[in-house]
């Protein structure tokens, strides 16, 4: 979820991509249908795992729960990091709360956190340019 909303709302600064350190192998469809409510198509996303980009030139890593800070290994060169925990969906449900529901308010805490990262972001652009 975390790349699909940066993606929709930075894409056109930066990359955006997405891996685990422990990938399951496919996108979760409660993920998919969470972000299809919102507008993002994040259907033909697919789950990688993070050593594919260890000597992509990656200049800034953002980790978006606990056990993936933990494993995140050191990326080559000056890298930016960023940890904003969030729950991780499958296992955040709340009592009185479905599965999907859980998605739903992880995906608008994500949303709201990455929307005013990318804000930031293109402000500092802006004042650059």
């Amino acid at each position: 979820m975390a790349e699909g909303i940066l993606r929709n709302a930075a894409g056109d600064l930066f990359e955006v991509s997405s891996a685990g350190s422990n990938p399951a192998g496919y996108v979760h469809p409660n993920a998919i249908e969470a972000l299809d409510e919102i507008g993002i198509d994040i259907s033909k996303h697919t789950s990688k795992h993070l050593d594919q980009f260890l000597d992509a030139g990656i200049d800034t890593v953002i980790t978006v729960c606990d056990d993936a800070n933990e494993a995140c290994p050191i990326f080559p060169g000056n890298v930016n990091r960023y940890h904003w925990g969030f729950e991780d969906p499958p296992k955040a449900t709340r009592k009185g709360e479905s599965e999907r529901d859980a998605f739903r308010r992880i995906r608008d805490e994500i949303r709201k956190v990455f929307e005013a990262y990318a804000s930031g972001y293109r402000q500092a652009v802006d004042q650059n340019t």
